[in-house]
């Protein structure tokens, strides 16, 4: 199977514009994220996708590989699918472009299951870490996910799922983590498909793939990733790489 990650990268983020820009130890955020993804040794291929002149100068200045949006987007996966509809390759995965610590091991794992015995029934992977404080279960920001026996995605709710009318009955928690890893054509389905309700109602783009009837086999990981969303973040972020 050809494996590809794609990094989607807008420039004007709403809670902290320009922060894939900004610099991190002498690079940019988004540079280190895209290294840091191919320092991984997973995949084929990595690619920047992006809307922004800047960030797309700023890969290729790199050496790196970028690929300029032609429509706008309101989703990754839309902005992915448009990127990659005319690549030759089996698997994508979505790598964050906000996250420049990537962690080897869960993209390694959500890429295992599409090897294994039950790998013709799964269109994507995706990852999910178990919670126990309720502040983070209750917290909307943080989307839950329920699976069946097998750990396939049956729900995705920024609600409290499933609801806690026994708490004594042993349910744990899940948050979502967001990682995937698409098969090329789950990936183009999901690009002409229009949204639907529940998408509409969570801002959860996931659940579209479910309203469709799509599989998401979903990994379990203790590794949640550090994320960098905020003016906050960044300089956590620069004291990590510090130490």
């Amino acid at each position: 199977m050809k494996t590809i990650a794609v990094i989607p990268a807008r420039y004007a983020s709403t809670r902290f514009p320009a922060k894939l820009m900004q610099d991190l130890g002498g690079k940019t955020v988004i540079t280190r994220t895209y290294q840091a993804a191919l320092n991984t040794g997973l995949f084929d291929d990595v690619f920047v996708v992006t809307d922004s002149d800047i960030i797309y100068d700023e890969i290729v200045s790199n050496g790196g590989k970028a690929i300029m949006s032609v429509k706008e987007h309101e989703s990754g996966s839309d902005r992915i699918a448009e990127a990659i509809e005319n690549l030759d390759v089996d698997i994508v995965v979505n790598v964050q472009g906000d996250e420049p610590f990537i962690n080897k091991e869960p993209l390694a794992d959500v890429l295992e299951v599409f090897k294994g015995d039950a790998a013709h029934e799964i269109d994507l992977a995706s990852v999910m870490m178990h919670i126990t404080d309720w502040d983070d279960i209750e917290n909307p920001n943080n989307v839950k996910v329920i699976v069946d026996q097998k750990n396939f995605a049956l729900y995705f709710s920024r609600s409290v799922i499933p609801y806690p009318r026994d708490k004594e009955a042993g349910v744990r928690y899940f948050r979502h983590i967001g990682i995937y890893a698409f098969r090329k054509h789950a990936l183009l389905d999901f690009y002409k498909l229009p949204m639907k309700s529940l998408e509409a109602t969570e801002k959860l783009e996931q659940l579209r793939y479910l309203e469709y009837g799509k599989k998401i086999k979903m990994v379990e990981t203790a590794h949640a990733g550090i994320g960098i969303d905020t003016p906050e973040d960044l300089e956590k972020a620069r004291k990590m790489l510090k130490g």
